[in-house]
């Protein structure tokens, strides 16, 4: 894969990570990077080298927020006629797991990449928060409506009305991310987790994956009917057959993702 303007790319053990690489200004997010990232996403999620991702940042921060050089000019016609968000929606479509690495400052377009992630590891001196209404918008890349459904309506309210940043500490207790750990480790855990997951049964796991994500907008019955039918689906699968023979055997499982 080609050279990156904004990100850095390495593939390691069936691990592909990714670095936001704009450090001189936090990592502040621009169209480019969006673009670059979305192109990595999705040649690697047909990749069968590739098992799982882990979104870090290079720097001091994983991402200070976007890039407000690049939006101060625009305005409402503009950013329809752009399509500002087409990229970001198609970052929902990836299938293989995503890891996020976290440190340092995760604000406003930062926040909403990093809960693009699947799983969020975040050390100890992150401080995430959404200080938009500082300046005078809104989050507009899913930010308002990943929170609310992480922490809840009321305090989800409370931050982005606020604007003020939230501790890894308080990210942890209100359901955001997943684990708060040290700095100088943070980066080795998500991408230990990510060899731990990459080592399941891959059309186990992007199953799973789906039927998660649908299960926060369908209704109980709902998500249960698409629960079953992929649950199903796997019985046709050769992964499934050589996991309950592997069972069986009392041996580990040698999984292919077919």
């Amino acid at each position: 894969m080609s050279k990156f303007e904004t990100i850095t790319v390495s593939i390691k053990d069936g691990i592909a990570l990714i670095s936001l690489n704009r450090p001189r200004v936090l990592n502040a997010i621009n169209r480019p990077m969006v673009t670059e990232l979305l192109h990595v996403f999705e040649s690697y999620d047909t990749d069968d080298e590739v098992k799982a991702f882990v979104l870090t940042g290079n720097g001091r921060a994983f991402a200070a927020g976007a890039d407000i050089d690049e939006m101060k000019n625009d305005d409402a016609i503009s950013l329809e006629l752009l399509n500002q968000f087409k990229e970001w929606d198609r970052l929902a479509t990836i299938r293989k797991p995503i890891i996020g690495s976290i440190h340092g400052f995760c604000f406003g377009g930062g926040f909403e990449l990093a809960l693009c992630c699947d799983i969020l590891f975040a050390a100890e001196n992150t401080q995430f928060g959404f200080p938009e209404i500082k300046l005078g918008v809104m989050p507009g890349a899913g930010g308002t409506v990943k929170l609310t459904k992480l922490m809840g309506q009321k305090k989800a309210l409370e931050w982005l009305w606020l604007g003020d940043p939230m501790t890894a500490k308080e990210a942890l207790e209100y359901g955001v991310i997943n684990r708060v750990l040290a700095p100088e480790i943070v980066l080795d855990e998500a991408v230990k987790f990510a060899k731990t997951v990459a080592s399941k049964a891959p059309l186990s796991v992007r199953l799973i994956k789906e039927t998660v994500y649908k299960s926060i907008d369908y209704s109980t019955y709902d998500g249960m009917q698409f629960e079953r039918k992929n649950f199903y689906l796997l019985f046709s699968s050769q992964d499934q057959k050589e996991g309950m023979k592997a069972f069986m055997e009392k041996r580990p499982a040698e999984f292919k993702g077919q």
